[in-house]
C-alpha cells in the first residue's frame, strides 16, 4: 500500500451495524471528507465473527485496524461480538469503538468492562454524526500509533 504525501496510510476500518441509514451515513462521513480508508460493513454480529476470523465467504477478508460496533445487533449482539473480540488473542488487539444509538449507563460501563477503545453515542443529525466519524477517523488516523496487522 502507497503512503500518501501526507504521510499517513489509510486504515481498515470494519463497521459492524444493521440500520442500513447509519451505514449511508458512514459511508457518506468517509466520502463527503475523502477519508482515504476503506469501509467494510457487515450487518450482525454473526457476520462480524465470521468477518474477523476469515470463515466461510470471507476467506479473504483483510484483518481491519479498526472496528466501529453498534451494540443491538441481529443474531450476536455487540456486546457478545466485543466479549469475543476481546479474550481472541489474534484479535484483542484491534482497537473496537462501540458507536451506538444507546446512552445507557449500564451499556457504558458493560462494554468498558469487555475493554472497549472508545464508547460513543450516535447523533441523529446527519452533520453531527458526519462529525462524529470525522473525529473518530482523525483521532485513531492521526493521532493515535495502532497496532500493525496481524
Amino acid at each position: 500500500m502507497t503512503v500518501p504525501a501526507d504521510g499517513k496510510s489509510p486504515i481498515e476500518v470494519l463497521l459492524v451495524e444493521d440500520d442500513p441509514g447509519d451505514v449511508l451515513m458512514t459511508q457518506e462521513a468517509f466520502e463527503e471528507h475523502k477519508l482515504r480508508n476503506r469501509l467494510t460493513v457487515v450487518s450482525d454480529g454473526a457476520e462480524a465473527l465470521a468477518y474477523l476470523r476469515r470463515e466461510g465467504q470471507y476467506g479473504d477478508a483483510v484483518t481491519p485496524d479498526l472496528i466501529l460496533l453498534d451494540l443491538n445487533l441481529p443474531r450476536r449482539d455487540g456486546r457478545e461480538v466485543l466479549a469475543e473480540i476481546k479474550k481472541d488473542e489474534q484479535l484483542c488487539r484491534i482497537p473496537v469503538v462501540v458507536l451506538t444509538t444507546s446512552q445507557a449507563d449500564e451499556d457504558i460501563l458493560r462494554s468498558y468492562q469487555l475493554h472497549a477503545n472508545a464508547y460513543v453515542t450516535k447523533p441523529v443529525d446527519f452533520e453531527r454524526f458526519i462529525s462524529v466519524v470525522r473525529q473518530i477517523d482523525e483521532f485513531f488516523v492521526s493521532v493515535v500509533k495502532l497496532p500493525p496487522r496481524g
